[in-house]
């Protein structure tokens, strides 16, 4: 049966909550199902999925039903910076996700992911729809096995790094495909196709400088804070991804940088040949067309208005002040711009 909005929650601001098993099978609860309290049943964890915007969340959090209250102000604040905070054996904190457009999800990373995790319980929550939680359900329904909340974060962040990812193949692939117009010197329109990519390298590269500090730090606090050695261990792994993939876009964000550098190089030296071939052709042609503006003036005692063969002459008159014209322009080394 579908769902109504009109349909009240089990907990108010719920999207939906699901339970995972010792096994680390989950399932999701239905709307006629009570939600258990976090961390109180077997060896399994419960996943709470949750829409911020509902602002009945904050009595629940100041009542400690998404885990410590001071952590979960703190990760459920509208904040949007990157952070992450340890106390005792919870972890909270805010991370950068993918903004689903429409029905599915996008490539801005500029979403946010808000999330309190605890020995047997995941509470995430977001202020604008993302794509991580929806793929991690999905994927946990179809019978993928997630045997601890640190491993379901993992699996919302591997999401959000592989379209990462992917976004910087595709980046990488059009800047291949620049390269070999510059080098075959066959440049349109490559200018303007090159602002975009810079733009989006240099963004995610922003995003993941923060989704690396905030997996950095919980590997340092999980040691400080006496967090299981598999948590801090996951932390690691994914930050030793993020850095990697950090390095990829700020090569790609340098490549876009020298490509525009020397396309307008290649730029400035073509307006300086046409500059050139338009100088010289004023300076040929201005001779002449003194020399036609003299013959042409109507007064008395014009030079040649008598003669027979007047045109003629005055014709190679201007042809000949060209020529001279041409000669200064040898004599005094002007010579067109070198590729």
């Amino acid at each position: 049966m579908s769902r109504l909005l009109s349909d009240d929650p089990a907990l108010p601001g719920l999207l939906w909550a699901m339970r995972f098993d010792g096994a680390g099978t989950g399932r999701l609860l239905g709307r006629d199902e009570d939600v258990p309290a976090l961390g109180s049943f077997g060896d399994g964890f419960l996943w709470l999925h949750l829409n911020l915007v509902d602002a009945r969340i904050e009595a629940l959090i100041e009542e400690g039903r998404f885990g410590p209250r001071r952590l979960a102000l703190s990760a459920f604040s509208p904040d949007r910076h990157q952070r992450i905070a340890v106390e005792g054996a919870h972890v909270g904190g805010v991370v950068a996700d993918l903004v689903r457009n429409g029905d599915g999800p996008g490539t801005d990373a500029a979403g946010r992911l808000h999330f309190v995790m605890g020995p047997r319980f995941l509470v995430s929550g977001r202020r604008q729809p993302v794509a991580s939680p929806e793929v991690a359900r999905a994927a946990a329904a179809q019978g993928e096995c997630i045997a601890a909340p640190i491993l379901l974060l993992e699996t919302l962040v591997e999401h959000v790094v592989g379209a990462m990812t992917a976004a910087g193949a595709r980046l990488s692939d059009e800047l291949d495909a620049i390269e070999d117009h510059i080098l075959e010197e066959r440049v349109r329109g490559d200018r303007r196709r090159l602002g975009p990519i810079r733009r989006d390298a240099v963004r995610l590269h922003r995003q993941l400088l923060g989704l690396r500090a905030v997996f950095r730090r919980l590997e340092e606090d999980g040691a400080t804070h006496g967090l299981p050695p598999a948590e801090t261990a996951t932390a690691a792994r994914i930050a030793q991804r993020l850095d990697a993939l950090d390095r990829d876009m700020v090569v790609l964000a340098d490549r876009s940088r020298l490509m525009q550098e020397e396309l307008s190089s290649r730029l400035a030296e073509q307006s300086n040949r046409q500059l050139y071939t338009l100088s010289v052709l004023t300076a040929l042609f201005l001779p002449p067309t003194l020399v036609t503006g003299v013959f042409g003036m109507n007064t008395k005692g014009l030079p040649l208005s008598e003669s027979d063969g007047g045109s003629w002459l005055a014709l190679v008159v201007a042809l000949t002040s060209a020529l001279a014209a041409f000669l200064v322009i040898r004599f005094l080394g002007i010579r067109p711009p070198r590729d």
